[in-house]
């Protein structure tokens, strides 16, 4: 018997637990191969800089690049790139950055300070990080949303300078990249890619600057190398492969569902989509639409084998069921394409985004709804929050305090402090209420 197209699977199976936790697993534990060659990578940029640039980017990217300077791209070949696209795909960034803009200004975190009753003062300034480093993946695939998703947060964050960083393999880089940049703010494009433009980005070089914070997508090296620099350099995150959970009833269109669920899956092998409904029946029409559509996909042996590998339509008894089995996944992108999805939001507690009804598939939310596509994946919706303005921005806590309100906190701190038996803590806040204890300087 062939392998199904997609796995099925019903809550009330004794099996399903173990069934389920299989198809959930996803394995981000470093390779060690790969961690061996991001090392050899990392080491070489922070010891020679641009020298070590230019190998790499002769090695790996087969470009004859004789200088440091022709990885930047100039001012005027990104306004070429603004010139020379179609008015379609122009327009469209366009509305996407707008989209995009407006839903991040919301996320700005103002300043505050709050008083008490003696006069002392609390509060917290709000800052933008100075610069950031963002990649974009490059050569023939080409993510321009990636580029106004990183970007535009960032610069309404308030960041000072935005370095990007896109590779361009046999000098091949898409001008609509280059478009996104240049709408969405970007002051410097260098053409470097892979664990050497992070090493770059941390460590700094003589053409390009250290950054604060790093983001943006890559593939396994560029996460690896994002895994070894961290500390030295903030991260957005380290993301796993892409990942769709759709909650139906079974009056969605099931051509729909299937196409919703490539939209995901076409992304790698390792991606995963998976269809949670209490209606068999209907489950059966998706899977029969899955296997009609699939022959008509230009990506369909990549969609099939992340169907058959970690993709699942699922049977459970009712819908609250569902969104349990939902909050236990946390999965990046979450649809509830039912009949009044708002009584289901309620009971989300663990998802990236939430797309509500049927007419909202994720891939609105991909490119143009507004809120970021940036998202946590292999189940960090736990604990993680999609990339956005705060990424960009730091909190400082200010503290004030007034005579009085020393002398009462300092009480207080002596207390606490003398049961650490960290002497010099309790003695500096014993000074503020007993000053003439004090040494004089005379």
């Amino acid at each position: 018997m062939s392998q199904p197209v997609i796995n099925r699977l019903c809550a009330s199976d004794a099996a399903f637990p173990e069934r389920l936790d299989y198809l959930l697993s996803y394995s981000t534990v470093e390779d060690l191969q790969v961690d061996t060659d991001v090392a050899r990578i990392i080491v070489a940029v922070r010891e020679r800089g641009d020298q070590a640039l230019l190998e790499f980017t002769r090695q790996f990217d087969r470009r004859a690049v004789e200088n440091a300077a022709a990885l930047e791209v100039s001012s005027k070949a990104r306004q070429a790139a603004i010139a020379g696209l179609a008015e379609e795909q122009m327009q469209a960034l366009r509305v996407a950055a707008e989209r995009i803009r407006v839903y991040h200004e919301s996320q700005v975190q103002q300043s505050w300070q709050i008083e008490d009753d003696a006069g002392s003062v609390l509060g917290q300034n709000i800052s933008a990080i100075e610069r950031v480093g963002v990649y974009v993946p490059g050569g023939k695939a080409s993510y321009p949303s990636s580029v106004l998703m990183n970007v535009i947060p960032a610069r309404v964050a308030g960041v000072n300078e935005i370095i990007m960083a896109v590779p361009a393999p046999d000098d091949e880089l898409n001008p609509i990249v280059l478009a996104a940049a240049e709408l969405a703010g970007v002051d410097r494009v260098l053409t470097i890619g892979g664990a050497q433009a992070v090493a770059a980005f941390a460590y700094g070089t003589k053409t390009v600057p250290r950054v604060d914070k790093i983001v943006g997508p890559g593939n396994k090296y560029v996460a690896a190398a994002k895994r070894a620099v961290f500390g030295r350099v903030g991260l957005d995150m380290v993301a796993g492969p892409s990942e769709i959970l759709i909650v139906s009833d079974a009056n969605s269109d099931p051509h729909w569902m299937a196409m919703d669920l490539f939209s995901q899956a076409e992304h790698d092998e390792d991606a995963q989509a998976i269809l949670i409904s209490p209606d068999a029946g209907f489950l059966d029409r998706v899977q029969s639409a899955i296997e009609a559509l699939l022959p008509t996909m230009e990506r369909q042996e990549i969609i099939r084998a992340a169907l058959a590998r970690r993709g699942a339509l699922i049977q459970v008894e009712d819908l609250t069921q569902a969104i349990a089995l939902a909050n236990r996944i946390a999965p990046e992108h979450l649809q509830l394409a039912v009949e009044r999805p708002r009584e289901l939001l309620a009971q989300v507690r663990h998802a990236g985004a939430v797309f509500l009804g049927r007419h909202t598939p994720e891939a609105l939310g991909d490119y143009c709804a507004g809120s970021n596509h940036v998202l946590p994946t292999s189940a960090t919706a736990r604990f993680s929050s999609p990339l956005g303005v705060y990424d960009f921005q730091k909190r400082t806590s200010v503290i004030e305090c007034s005579p009085a309100g020393a002398a009462e906190l300092a009480r207080t701190a002596s207390v606490l402090a003398r049961s650490e038996a960290l002497t010099a803590h309790a003695r500096s806040a014993e000074y503020r209420f007993a000053p003439q204890d004090s040494p004089s300087c005379d």
